[in-house]
């Protein structure tokens, strides 16, 4: 590829961004208050949501600096562990993965401006909304990279101005800070770890620009540098905003609804101020469905290479956009949006992304590293941690959301089986 068509540090950052500040920040407090309700539990959440995600921005940036190709988690798990693990992670990226993230935002924008027009604001205006964007993503990375840079601006100042307003406002009178000792008896909940769940979707995307390697300049200093910074720099506005819905609603208000961001700014400014803050989150949703477009497409991408199956997929226009991944991609994003409902589709993509995700955190134990790749700090402590860390929390999903769970699982299954369908594929026709 051109230098010339690939992106700085920045534009990777805001990719990493714009993927991780999505609708989980706005949505998941009113899900965890059910069971847990101390402020210190709340901010624990976030912060260990955070500190998880820094440790797996360090090894992505390892392992994405040991490999020159595009397509993250697909080409580190197929090359360090097995081919079919790589593809089962791609299958789960292409039927929920990136697809999922992408139904539940255009589901929160008809949500959040359906007040304006429940008639235009339908389901049919989620579907426009990918096709416009797949669209804008079709022709080449230098415009994807200008059109990204301006929607996480937007995104970045909306999420800053909503802050900066929750601090300088003081609290409503029955607000739901809470700032006791029962934090002790809560962390030990089950419902801690399914909140914990909720972060760590929450926080999806920090391995962003890990997916687009051969994209990036530099890529052994710019990828590092994109990964850390934007994984702290969200982490700080995750712990921030929370603390702004807490202060300005109270727990029966907030507790099981998921327009938290609505209900608090309501409380400040009335119910037309609420409405434009929800108008304001739907606009930013935009950006974080531009980003899972762009990376999941690329992972898509890497799998129809090298697997017969999906090899009408693997073709690039002369720009080097993976145009019928990107559409094959936007089309399953229409059918989850057309079919799924929010909490469902939420829970069982989180429940999944964070089962692969261990797996690939995993697999820098086989790595054995190129010289200048960068290094993870503390390893493998740091990955051992996540490890651990994330199986306690899939141990209580599982206990605590069966249904959910299963259906994670079945991805997985429904995975391997094309998988050797595909094996099975290619022998037929190398034997014909």
């Amino acid at each position: 590829m051109n230098p010339k068509q690939k992106i700085g540090w920045k534009t990777a950052a805001a990719l990493v961004i714009s993927s991780m500040i999505g609708t989980g920040v706005f949505t998941s407090l009113g899900f965890q208050l059910v069971d847990i309700q101390n402020t210190w539990s709340i901010v624990l959440i976030w912060v260990l949501g955070g500190v998880f995600a820094l440790i797996g921005a360090f090894t992505y940036a390892e392992l994405g600096t040991n490999f020159d190709e595009s397509g993250g988690d697909y080409i580190f798990l197929s090359k360090l562990i097995h081919p079919l693990v790589g593809y089962v992670y791609a299958w789960i990226s292409l039927t929920v993965g990136f697809t999922a993230p992408i139904a539940i935002s255009v589901m929160a924008m008809k949500s959040y401006l359906s007040p304006i027009n429940p008639s235009l604001f339908n389901d049919w205006f989620g579907v426009a909304v990918i096709l416009i964007l797949a669209a804008m993503h079709s022709f080449s990375i230098g415009q994807s990279g200008k059109f990204h840079n301006i929607s996480t601006a937007i995104k970045i100042g909306f999420l800053l101005l909503l802050i900066t307003l929750g601090f300088v406002y003081a609290p409503v009178q029955e607000n739901a800070i809470d700032l006791s000792s029962s934090w002790q008896e809560e962390i030990l909940l089950p419902g801690f770890a399914v909140s914990l769940l909720y972060v760590t979707y929450a926080y999806t995307g920090w391995n962003a620009a890990a997916y687009i390697v051969d994209e990036i300049k530099d890529v052994r200093r710019n990828l590092p540098k994109a990964l850390i910074i934007g994984t702290v720099f969200v982490t700080l506005l995750f712990v921030l905003i929370q603390v702004v819905f807490l202060k300005h609603a109270s727990v029966e208000q907030l507790s099981g609804n998921v327009e938290v961001a609505f209900i608090a700014f309501k409380n400040l400014f009335g119910t037309e101020g609420g409405r434009w803050v929800s108008y304001f989150i739907a606009i930013q949703l935009i950006a974080t469905v531009s980003g899972y477009l762009w990376i999941g497409s690329r992972v898509t991408f890497a799998m129809s290479k090298d697997h017969s199956l999906w090899r009408k997929l693997s073709v690039k226009n002369t720009n080097g956009i993976p145009v019928r991944a990107l559409w094959f991609q936007a089309g399953v994003s229409i059918l989850l949006t057309m079919t799924g409902t929010f909490e469902e589709v939420l829970l069982y993509a989180s429940f999944v992304l964070q089962l692969m995700g261990t797996l690939t955190v995993a697999s820098i134990f086989w790595l054995k590293g190129r010289t200048g790749a960068y290094k993870s700090p503390f390893k493998p402590l740091l990955q051992i941690a996540f490890i651990l860390f994330s199986i306690w929390i899939l141990g209580y999903m599982l206990f605590e959301r069966p249904k959910e769970s299963t259906i994670g699982l079945l991805f997985v299954v429904t995975g391997i089986g094309t998988y050797f369908m595909s094996k099975r594929n290619s022998k037929v026709r190398g034997t014909g």
